[in-house]
């Protein structure tokens, strides 16, 4: 397509001279644009990406794929639902659990908190909690007042394995003079970390018996979390537990009907981030329509002597066409490179612009992860990638387009 005439015109017009060169500059600066904006876009999405990776694997190992409830009642046959629950295929997990809300104090610190309780068993095989393991041993979580804590409440209240620890739940004994609040004095047995700052901060665990005791459950349970093999296709699993129980008295909730409006926010926002930051190449795409006019406008007289000398349109177009596609080509490939790159040791990025600067650039408290997460999606740097060529390759046209109109004797009438 590209002959070696035009491609020795091409490199040559690429090729600043002296007094040519201020085109030449604002072709370097669209280079430079459309790097910069491939590698924003790139690093942004594998951000998005991860964030929403993460923020799905921490949702779906912490709360399960889908939870059985039984609303405003105790769950009291939960060993016989639960072995039904397992028997449906797909099913990989049933951890049958307590909550209540309590307030938990030590020394001079209180905070409200979520207890939860569970057998030592299920926390053991709860891989999202049980390899987090701060300090302390799964072995201790069991008796009466052992309880697990997150790391950021054990921080905040300066606990460790051993420390004192004070719970009290509103359900208390009716007296005559008004509810009394239950009262357990405990101890932490575990610290663990979640790698999620809410579960990290507001969850203290206690085995299952000692909880149904506090929380006045009796032999029953609060809810049984389930996780599954495909957590994406949960809708039929959830479906056939539905049909196993046969109980009015239990619903079935997955994590589609309870977490997927935060999810399609985070899908939106991808999508939103994608489009503003395409914006950016569109940007160096019109710078480099800027340059090639200008290159056009002072290549007038060669073009007609190239005209004059056999040269066809085509080939005239042919050889701007080769200089705006190659500062499109060089800048996609540049930031295509450094977008990965970057992508790819973005934690140790963020690590070394905390030391130097001194601030916490991501804080667990607000994003709810403890790291910053990036997973590239090939599929999507190629597009990214293709996306630059067509916008370069498109914004090339119309000034190459307008050298090949050039008309050699109206060119050279005042020379």
């Amino acid at each position: 397509m590209f002959g070696r005439f035009e491609r020795t015109v091409a490199l040559r017009y690429l090729r600043a001279r002296k007094g040519e060169r201020f085109a030449s500059v604002i072709a370097l600066f669209s280079l430079v644009g459309i790097a910069l904006g491939v590698a924003t876009l790139i690093i942004v999405m594998a951000v998005m990406n991860g964030f929403k990776a993460d923020l799905m694997g921490r949702i779906l190992g912490l709360h399960g794929d889908l939870n059985v409830y039984a609303y405003g009642q105790v769950i009291r046959e939960y060993k016989d639902d639960a072995a039904l629950i397992r028997k449906v295929p797909g099913v990989t997990q049933v951890l049958p659990m307590t909550q209540g809300t309590v307030l938990a104090e030590a020394g001079r610190y209180s905070t409200g908190a979520m207890l939860e309780g569970l057998a030592q068993d299920d926390l053991r095989s709860w891989k999202a909690l049980s390899d987090g393991i701060m300090e302390g041993s799964l072995d201790d979580f069991q008796g009466d007042s052992a309880v697990a804590v997150g790391v950021t409440l054990a921080e905040r209240a300066g606990l460790h394995v051993g420390s004192p620890l004070t719970i009290l739940s509103p359900n208390g004994q009716a007296t005559p003079f008004g509810t009394m609040p239950r009262v357990r004095k405990l101890h932490v047995a575990v610290i663990f970390d979640a790698n999620w700052n809410d579960y990290n901060s507001n969850i203290i665990l206690m085995p299952l018996a000692a909880s149904q005791k506090f929380l006045m459950m009796g032999d029953g349970v609060s809810l049984m979390q389930v996780s599954t093999s495909d957590p994406l296709h949960v809708r039929p699993i959830s479906r056939q537990i539905t049909e196993a129980l046969n109980d009015p008295r239990l619903q079935v909730l997955d994590w589609t009907q309870s977490a997927n409006g935060f999810l399609d926010a985070v899908t939106v926002e991808q999508n939103v981030m994608f489009l503003i930051l395409t914006l950016i190449i569109l940007v160096a795409a019109f710078n480099v329509i800027s340059s090639l006019i200008m290159m056009v406008k002072d290549k007038t007289r060669d073009i007609a002597v190239l005209r004059t000398f056999g040269a066809s349109r085509g080939s005239v177009m042919r050889i701007f066409l080769m200089c705006g596609a190659s500062v499109g080509v060089v800048g996609t490939v540049v930031g295509t490179g450094l977008g990965i790159c970057f992508a790819l040791n973005i934690e140790r990025i963020r690590h070394v612009l905390e030391s130097l600067t001194g601030t916490d650039l991501f804080n667990p408290e607000v994003y709810f992860l403890a790291r910053l997460p990036a997973r590239l999606v090939w599929s999507q740097v190629v597009e990214v990638a293709v996306l630059s060529l067509v916008l370069s390759l498109l914004a090339t046209l119309y000034p190459s387009w307008r050298a090949a109109k050039t008309d050699p004797v109206e060119a050279l009438r005042h020379e």
